[in-house]
């Protein structure tokens, strides 16, 4: 480790704090691999460095380390060291939240790319989802989006005409369409249907999503409901499939 590097970790230990002095060195390496400082597969500091830095014990560096591992932040070859992971986003199923709304509040930096926003007609697929009539036009929006500066995902939304022609106004590449809908168009949302299949990325999705054609991707589709049931927000998701992971609770009844 550089020795900035070094003095730029060690300034940002408190040795007077409620957080333990592992919790402290873990949240300072978890904010540099969050923020790219360690990028993927990069090799973190030993826990001689770690020990050295922080002038701690061996088992207070080994503590931060595991607890970074058990984020599955970090793995550990057996001689070589510890390693940054591949981010994977790990969203929870019970909880109807957008994408930029559920990883950002767990620190993952996240930002989409507007691909296309235009006025399509509906197809069969599109009508019974939104409940729209035969030769109707709804608007299609198609976005990527990004963690921590690596694609993941790819979005196709569709919406009825009176909410979709307002989001065309909108700034898509910094809001989350869920905040808009709900913060600037008074549309409460309630509940939504998923349906999740695994695929193939084509030509097209590979490309947006920088992997190769053919590769497993995880598709979801997903209908979104106002408090009052009416559908608004129609989608399908592609995920990579070694960059997201979904997390669901159930209980027997």
């Amino acid at each position: 480790m550089r020795d900035r590097d070094k003095a730029n970790l060690k300034a940002g230990l408190r040795l007077v704090s409620p957080l333990p002095l592992y919790g402290q060195i873990k949240d300072m390496l978890r904010k540099k691999i969050l923020d790219g400082s360690y990028p993927p597969h990069s090799k973190l500091p030993s826990e001689s460095e770690l020990m050295e830095t922080f002038d701690v014990s061996r088992i207070t560096a080994r503590q931060a380390i595991n607890d970074l591992k058990k984020e599955g932040l970090v793995f550990t070859i057996q001689g070589k060291g510890s390693f940054v992971t591949k981010p994977k986003a790990v969203q929870d199923l019970a909880r109807l939240e957008g994408f930029a709304e559920a990883m950002n509040s767990k620190g993952y930096e996240t930002y989409p790319r507007l691909i296309s926003a235009k006025e399509v007609l509906a197809s069969s697929e599109v009508m019974r989802a939104l409940q729209v009539g035969r030769d109707t036009t709804v608007i299609e929006i198609e976005r990527a989006r990004y963690l921590n500066r690596a694609p993941v995902s790819l979005d196709i939304s569709y919406f009825p005409l009176d909410i979709g022609r307002r989001l065309l106004d909108e700034d898509l590449e910094t809001r989350d369409i869920f905040e808009i809908l709900e913060n600037d168009y008074a549309l409460p949302l309630g509940a939504a249907d998923i349906v999740i299949n695994a695929a193939v990325a084509d030509e097209k999705e590979a490309g947006l999503l920088t992997i190769e054609t053919g590769t497993p991707i995880l598709r979801m589709e997903r209908l979104t409901y106002t408090k009052d049931e009416r559908p608004i927000d129609y989608e399908h998701l592609f995920y990579v499939g070694d960059a997201y992971q979904y997390r669901l609770r159930i209980e027997r009844r």
